[in-house]
């Protein structure tokens, strides 16, 4: 049976507002917040990792070192949507659909064949449209704490591209990672007992022990369930504090602990190889349209704006000017007094519906009546150029690596703080 892709999902998250004695298995195991873990949760998703594991022939830890990093990330998790809860972040069912028909169209399959299959597995559907909310609440949570707050100016990234120069970017390091995390307002002492930790786990790495086995033992980095497991990446994709070490290493090295903000961090090259060089001539293809905007509201109905954007088409064949025309009847005040002209328009600038019916059009067509979000427009091409847009691509490919670098680095730091800063009571003689 074909196995889908569906995506990585956090786990389901189990609201209990009034726990007083419970069976064995829903014994509280942690009050974080208003909110508590039971033991039915830490052990369905502590089996759920250990499946994950064995799929990818990693040693299981011990069980108590196992249920510790799980019950970690539970917190986590109960925090991050206690928080969107009262940030006021929701999931309408609209927004769930596109969603999963996004998902089921990345294997290639219909929604009901999606669901299909998933039946066939043994997977409820009302469980993965669950995993699924939760996954983008989750997102949109990250987009409003972090994401939305991240810039990289132009000038940032002529400055990487400088600083770079004859860096070998045809290399890919696919790396292993171990945090040993620091609070924010550490003391000396804190400082110090974590960097003898982390120089305790280089000696152990570098005497044989495994790699994935002490990260997820030892790592309190948000990858630590997976070994440690980074991926591949690129000079430009790793975090800065990583970029100048990384390069020095073989395959198999382990670098000495590297300070940053969120702690020491323990590296090892689990692997190199080379990758596709992106030095190359990037063309792209420029549009010159023009349109007529009719918008929709009480006395304007969508079929009376199509029919008047075709009557307005029927002019235009007769002889009348298209720019005359939407001086007078275009209701986009920015380009109306422009006669309808948007200028020259690359991909990706205007929206979807409108740019794929402008792409569809020869040079000098009109369109018929095409509805966006806006209204109802007709819309003429005029010209079409290709363009060498190199320059600017690669700065703007280096600006999307920084900025992701930035998210990452930032995420580790809010959770870290997120954790922190909660109430969180943890009942170790129970586990």
């Amino acid at each position: 049976m074909q196995k889908i892709m569906i995506m990585s999902f956090m786990v389901g998250i189990y609201l209990l507002n009034n726990v007083t004695s419970a069976e064995t298995l829903d014994r509280i195991i942690a009050v974080v917040e208003k909110e508590v873990v039971l033991d039915r949760e830490l052990t369905q998703e502590s089996l759920a990792i250990v499946a994950k594991m064995k799929a990818s022939q990693m040693r299981v830890p011990p069980e108590m070192i196992l249920r510790k990093q799980v019950l970690e990330r539970l917190i986590i998790q109960k925090l991050q949507f206690q928080l969107a809860q009262r940030s006021g972040i929701k999931v309408s069912d609209a927004m769930l659909q596109a969603a999963i028909m996004n998902i089921a169209k990345g294997n290639k399959m219909s929604v009901g064949a999606f669901k299909g299959t998933l039946v066939k597995q043994g997977l409820s559907y009302r469980e993965f449209q669950k995993k699924v909310r939760h996954e983008i609440i989750l997102e949109q949570l990250r987009l409003r704490e972090i994401s939305s707050r991240i810039k990289v100016s132009d000038r940032e990234a002529e400055h990487y591209l400088e600083t770079h120069k004859g860096m070998n970017d045809d290399v890919s390091y696919h790396l292993g990672h171990i945090l040993v995390s620091l609070p924010e307002d550490a003391q000396a002492k804190e400082i110090q007992a974590a960097e003898a930790k982390a120089n305790d786990i280089v000696t152990k790495l570098r005497t044989g022990e495994d790699f994935r086995q002490l990260a997820v033992a030892v790592s309190e980095g948000n990858k630590a369930l997976t070994g440690g497991d980074l991926g591949w990446r690129t000079i430009k994709q790793m975090p800065t504090v990583f970029t100048d070490i990384v390069p020095t290493l073989k395959k198999g090295n382990i670098a000495d602990p590297i300070r940053s903000p969120s702690g020491f961090h323990v590296i090892k090259v689990l692997g190199l190889k080379g990758i596709i060089d992106t030095n190359e001539t990037h063309l792209v293809t420029k549009t010159k349209a023009r349109h007529i905007l009719i918008k929709t509201n009480e006395i304007m109905n969508d079929e009376e704006a199509r029919k008047k954007l075709l009557k307005l088409k029927g002019r235009i064949k007769e002889g009348d000017h298209f720019e005359t025309l939407a001086r007078s009847h275009s209701e986009d005040t920015a380009s109306s007094l422009k006669g309808g002209d948007l200028g020259w328009v690359t991909s990706g600038v205007l929206v979807p519906i409108f740019e794929k019916a402008m792409n569809s059009l020869e040079i000098g067509q009109i369109s018929e009546p095409i509805q966006t979000s806006f209204g109802w427009h007709l819309i003429q091409v005029l010209e079409r150029k290709e363009q060498d847009n190199s320059a600017d691509y690669s700065l703007n490919q280096v600006k999307e690596q920084i900025r992701r670098r930035k998210i990452e680095e930032e995420t580790e730091l809010w959770m870290r703080r997120l954790r922190s800063e909660a109430y969180v009571k943890i009942y170790l003689e129970r586990l």
